[in-house]
């Protein structure tokens, strides 16, 4: 059994990027679910399949593959076979994963794999319910937010740096539309594990909260020695 890191949080809260850091500096496996879950969105998208029908997305999923391969040290994910890890980012994907994936058809066909992957290897993994659902057992569980408007700000600097045309106010509004799913679906609502540390990161740089990470890393698997 490996040492699982559950890291949940709120759309834009920056989870993945801390995750992935944190990680690399313990010499753990990165899994970013929320990205499985994009190249679902990405195939019901492609598809044209009505987001709202959820029988036609669980059955569009049936035969759908994801999965995760580490080339040159990087995550790559797989849809169908097809490397759709730059594609998966699109904000219209984001959009069609965050109601797809409140189905708890959608949500089965990616937890076996989530759940075989923690049981082999040392693991980081993000996403909205790995605390409370995906990982309840993990050794060390960390709840990371920071406001509507600060995870706004971030995503409207990651895409302007990138080139693309946004709107600050819109993005604003989709972040606190995600919110609402993802916190009142019937399944796997996001929320904090009662056992989770509270990471409020609207104050803290990238590097100050993958520190902390690190540090509480460190000392839940020093304890788990004595």
């Amino acid at each position: 059994m490996g040492f699982n890191i559950a890291i949940d949080g709120p759309a834009g809260a920056g989870k993945s990027t801390i995750a992935r850091r944190a990680a690399k500096e313990l010499g753990f496996v990165y899994v970013d679910t929320g990205a499985m879950y994009r190249a679902m969105g990405l195939h019901i998208l492609r598809n044209q399949i009505p987001r709202e029908d959820e029988q036609a997305v669980a059955k569009a999923c049936q035969d759908v593959k994801v999965s995760i391969a580490y080339e040159s040290g990087e995550q790559q994910v797989y849809l169908n076979g097809e490397n759709v890890s730059g594609e998966i980012r699109r904000e219209e994907v984001g959009n069609v994963t965050s109601v797809i994936s409140a189905y708890p058809k959608v949500r089965e066909k990616l937890l076996h794999l989530q759940r075989n992957l923690a049981e082999k290897e040392d693991v980081i993994m993000d996403g909205r319910d790995i605390g409370t659902c995906v990982l309840p057992h993990a050794p060390l569980k960390l709840y990371l937010t920071a406001s509507v408007r600060t995870r706004a700000n971030r995503r409207y600097q990651e895409l302007t740096q990138k080139g693309m045309d946004c709107d600050l106010e819109a993005i604003c509004e989709d972040i606190a539309a995600r919110d609402e799913r993802d916190m009142n679906r019937a399944a796997s609502p996001l929320r904090q594990a009662e056992d989770a540390v509270l990471l409020e990161s609207s104050e803290l740089g990238i590097e100050e909260v993958t520190s902390l990470v690190v540090g509480y890393a460190k000392e839940r698997m020093r304890k788990g020695q004595e």
